[in-house]
């Protein structure tokens, strides 16, 4: 992984990526599999990679954010149920390449209308969720979270401010401690299905974390950078099309 002849951009990239999702309460999975789709890194170290880095970003974006008061544990409740099961059974399956980059492509386009802010309305008039909507939403997530080696979170909170089941702070504090539970059981099922991490990924843990403190703290508190959230967008706009048309 660290042989890649762009490496020293790319840990240089890495920490601003972190710290613009986990001031929004994201992992930022889909942000590193961005990153390492643009930079060539081998598939089967993609996944696992962004996973763990999910783990411990999404956990101090949670921190941050529980720490705030913003945390609705009914809420999350209603979306974990299914999800973290259903995370582990997508984590024991294996994905064709090419579908892996196409899916991965779709998904990265909630992570850029995300970043610019498209589901960004809030609104007074919170809705309570049903458990039948919970477990249908959270499962369905879940299920891709595993998958593909994201924490679902960027779908999940559109999802929640769309329908009006919580406030943006709320969303965020509900999707952060869902990445983490999501990314946890969907590692565990890769391990288990044999699936091994490179010891360079815990250096880019290391890396990531700078960022994620930093954004966890900002975003629980602030107003987060517009436009360092332009730019990421056009990075993710890239990356996209790159797994799109390879």
């Amino acid at each position: 992984m660290l042989q890649n002849e762009n490496i020293y951009l790319f840990l240089l990239i890495l920490p601003i990526v972190s710290f613009l999702y986990s001031s929004v309460g994201h992992g930022g999975a889909s942000g590193y599999l961005a990153l390492m789709a643009l930079f060539s890194f081998a598939p089967e170290s993609m996944k696992p990679t962004a996973l763990l880095l999910n783990i411990f970003v999404a956990g101090i974006a949670f921190y941050y954010y529980y720490r705030a008061g913003h945390f609705n544990k009914k809420l999350f409740l209603a979306f974990a149920m299914a999800s973290i099961p259903l995370a582990y059974i997508g984590g024991t399956l294996e994905v064709d390449a090419s579908i892996y980059k196409k899916i991965l492509a779709v998904l990265l386009i909630f992570a850029i209308l995300k970043m610019l802010n498209v589901f960004g309305r809030e609104t007074d008039n919170i809705k309570q969720i049903k458990i039948w909507q919970g477990l249908i939403v959270g499962g369905v997530i879940g299920f891709f979270s595993g998958l593909i080696g994201i924490g679902g979170g960027i779908i999940l909170t559109p999802v929640i401010l769309l329908l009006h089941w919580g406030k943006m702070k709320e969303a965020a504090a509900v999707s952060a401690l869902f990445i983490w539970v999501n990314s946890a059981s969907g590692l565990i099922g890769q391990l288990n299905s044999g699936v091994t991490i490179e010891k360079a990924s815990f250096l880019l843990v290391a890396i990531a974390l700078i960022g994620g403190v930093l954004g966890g703290y900002y975003g629980s508190k602030i107003i987060n950078n517009q436009r360092l959230r332009y730019i990421l967008s056009f990075v993710l706009i890239i990356a996209c099309a790159k797994l799109f048309f390879t």
